[in-house]
């Protein structure tokens, strides 16, 4: 599913529809050059430290736990000092090293064991600030980018508090889900007494193929996903529509915002409904991936072509039409979800499960904010799907060796 140094960014440049847009979101997507093609070594250790945080246009792992964390401190140097815990010990973890040396045995562990002896498994750790953040505790009011802004009301939104907003998120993914699990768990345990989990989700399978060569894994639905998604590769693409080039705070240069949505989907319905139904729902054929009235899975959409009646091959309400840049006058996210499956609901029995959506992009008031709108109320998918949780967290640039996480905020 879609939802929804360089170029100045503006708000006319990006609501253009410019070539750029239409030619990087219809490419068959890419790999990143951050550590190499998805489907390397799992043992690989990708690189800490650089221009942009890792996690973000690297190739996507298999596993996902995503973090977001209340801070509880009220000092701005007691802040200061979690996040330069947090640093190390992430630097740390992706490199396949505990987080700290032994500290005897009349100690508690510096480190909780799970991942001992496992692989590095590409594991990357990307961090985030909340709107909530930018309160009065700690003196930083006036340093909130103005694109940092709660999401709006979307229709049909169900939102769970406690699965939504934070003052900080962390992202962890790796080819390993213990890998994965085992970062968030240490970095929640090196938190105490500053910070506390607010909520924790857990993901699976690669739902966008940005991978060189990777072959699209199918969603929850059954359908090929990613096919439509930015080329992380292409770096015009990326400068146009993922990184802020500073924007009204300077600390924001070489960063990204970040959208995460809870997507429930009601399985049980779609399974119900006919094959036919279900892919002019998507606008795609369900066995090839491809747009309806092409062939292959990495076709161009055609939002023009009729059929033999006049009508469009690809219905008015298609997700992939009304999900598509050139219906959105431009505007378009770097999408990176995974799969969840969280049991079952306690009051229906349904399963709960569906998509931990999470785009990157330079200003969601201009690009997630007007698509979900238009998803919302257009998209035959939405009679299928309930938001059940959400955020929006600026990610700041990546960090050089002896940096913090958010060196230039705090």
């Amino acid at each position: 599913m879609s939802a929804p140094g360089g170029p100045v960014f503006s708000r006319r440049g990006l609501l253009a529809g410019s070539g750029l847009a239409t030619a990087a979101v219809v490419a068959a997507a890419a790999g990143t050059t951050v550590a190499g093609a998805a489907g390397d070594n799992p043992g690989t250790a990708l690189p800490f430290h650089g221009e942009h945080q890792a996690g973000i246009t690297t190739p996507e792992q298999a596993r996902m736990v995503f973090a977001s964390f209340d801070v509880t401190a009220t000092d701005r140097a007691d802040l200061a000092a979690l996040l330069a815990t947090w640093t190390d010990a992430a630097e740390r973890m992706t490199q396949g090293q505990p987080v700290a040396s032994p500290a005897g045995k009349s100690a508690p562990p510096s480190d909780t064991g799970e991942a001992l002896g496992l692989s590095p498994a590409r594991l990357t750790l990307t961090v985030g600030f909340g709107p909530s953040l930018f309160d009065d505790r700690f003196g930083l009011s006036g340093q909130r980018p103005q694109a940092l802004t709660d999401l709006p009301a979307f229709p049909g939104d169900q939102l769970d508090a406690a699965r939504s907003n934070g003052d900080l998120c962390v992202q962890a993914c790796a080819d390993d889900a213990q890998v994965a699990f085992h970062a968030i768990h240490n970095l929640a345990r090196l938190a105490l007494g500053s910070a506390t989990l607010r909520y924790l989700q857990t993901g699976f399978g690669r739902t966008s193929a940005s991978g060189s060569g990777a072959a699209m894994s199918r969603n929850l639905l059954g359908f090929k996903d990613g096919t439509s998604n930015l080329v992380p590769t292409d770096p015009e693409s990326m400068r146009a529509f993922v990184w802020v080039d500073g924007g009204d705070r300077a600390w924001m240069h070489g960063g990204s915002y970040l959208v995460a949505r809870r997507i429930r989907i009601h399985l049980e319905a779609w399974d119900r409904s006919t094959l036919g139904d279900q892919e002019r729902t998507i606008g795609r054929v369900k066995d090839s991936g491809a747009p309806i009235g092409a062939t292959k899975g990495n076709d161009p959409v055609d939002l023009y072509s009729v059929d033999s009646s006049g009508a469009p091959m690809i219905p008015e309400d298609a997700h992939i039409r009304v999900a598509a840049p050139s219906t959105n006058h431009g505007a378009a996210i770097l999408r990176r979800g995974y799969s969840f499956a969280d049991g079952t609901d306690p009051d229906t029995g349904e399963l709960d499960a569906g998509l931990f959506f999470i785009s990157f992009q330079k200003d969601p008031a201009l690009q997630f904010v007007p698509i979900q709108l238009r998803l919302a109320s257009q998209d035959a998918l939405a009679s299928y799907l309930v938001h059940t949780g959400s955020g929006i967290f600026a990610c700041p640039p990546g960090t050089a060796p002896g940096q913090r996480w958010g060196h230039g905020l705090i």
